[in-house]
């Protein structure tokens, strides 16, 4: 087993084992933090597939959280107002079932980052940073005038969303859902990771006009990268949502895609569970130093300027080393 190996295997069991630990010792409240952390891990991961394999880096994604997480809002609001949503062609019933807000909200994240994608794809750099970020404030600004369903206010859920034969008021059981969902978006990271489709877009990075004189399109593969990130992080949004019973404009701003970001950074650009590292981090920075002080962010970021001095490679590269390729 791999030095990185080691620390991926017991970042699992410390997180599985966080929830556990803090019902025996009659916390429950750190049950919710590990669920966040879980949740926030899941949208790094999405993050992580377009950053650390792609090297697009996006300040728009908090887009497709968002988006994730109002698909859950609007959903539960018509199921419990007994009403359909209209969409103009076709109306789509409201529902609680979580499978159904999943798929939902993860087909609206995969159009919009298909949207976003074909346009921003075709510049590059600081461009394509400014791009994504003027689309993902396309969307806060959209969700602020949408007074149907909260406008600045946002939109409570009344309920929690439910999965067929579990409990998911119970929060431990809400964290399992979480955590598994994690580990699938691992997986799918690892399994593209591992892949010629993988092997590809890591070479795009580094170089695109040499991947595009072998006969490989570069465009089309940043593009189908960006589609799944923005799926990945869409689905997060959903369970976000559906943690806090609240969706608001605040996940479509610019603060949480930098959020994402400093996650992503954190932890390890392009280490598979380095996005982990960086959200169990950030929401301990947040947690503790916040219940201190309101300018908890100030140690944050000479957080962030360590990793990016003296540990580029984030917590789990500074942990494990230089990342092996091939």
């Amino acid at each position: 087993m791999s030095r990185e190996t080691a620390i991926n295997v017991t970042l699992a069991l410390i997180l599985l084992a966080m929830p556990f630990l803090a019902l025996q010792l009659g916390k429950p409240f750190y049950v919710t933090l590990a669920t966040r952390m879980a949740i926030l891990g899941l949208a790094a991961v999405g993050l992580n597939l377009a950053l650390g394999l792609g090297g697009l880096v996006s300040f728009g994604h908090a887009a497709f959280f968002g988006v994730g997480g109002y698909a859950a809002g609007i959903l539960a609001s018509h199921a419990f107002a007994g009403q359909p949503l209209n969409l103009g062609l076709f109306a789509l019933p409201g529902t609680n079932q979580m499978l159904v807000v999943w798929s939902v909200a993860v087909l609206a994240g995969g159009l919009l980052a298909a949207a976003i994608g074909v346009i921003s794809l075709r510049t590059s750099g600081v461009y394509f940073i400014m791009i994504t970020l003027a689309f993902a404030q396309m969307t806060y600004y959209f969700a602020i005038s949408w007074p149907a369903y909260g406008g600045e206010d946002g939109l409570s859920i009344t309920i929690r969303n439910v999965v067929p034969g579990i409990n998911t008021l119970i929060p431990i059981n809400y964290f399992l859902v979480c955590y598994a969902l994690l580990l699938t978006a691992l997986l799918i990271f690892a399994l593209i990771r591992g892949s010629r489709f993988g092997a590809a877009l890591q070479a795009s990075r580094q170089n695109k006009l040499r991947v595009a004189s072998i006969g490989i399109a570069p465009f089309r593969i940043g593009l189908v990268a960006f589609i799944i990130s923005g799926m990945i992080t869409a689905l997060s949004g959903a369970l976000y949502a559906d943690l806090n019973r609240f969706v608001s404009p605040s996940m479509l701003s610019w603060h949480m895609s930098g959020e994402l970001i400093i996650i992503v950074v954190l932890g390890g650009v392009g280490r598979l569970w380095g996005p982990v590292a960086g959200a169990m981090l950030f929401v301990v920075f947040e947690f503790v130093l916040g219940g201190l002080t309101e300018r908890w962010q100030f140690f944050l970021g000479l957080a962030l300027l360590a990793v990016v001095l003296f540990a580029r490679g984030g917590l789990v590269g500074f942990l494990a080393g230089r990342m092996r390729h091939g």
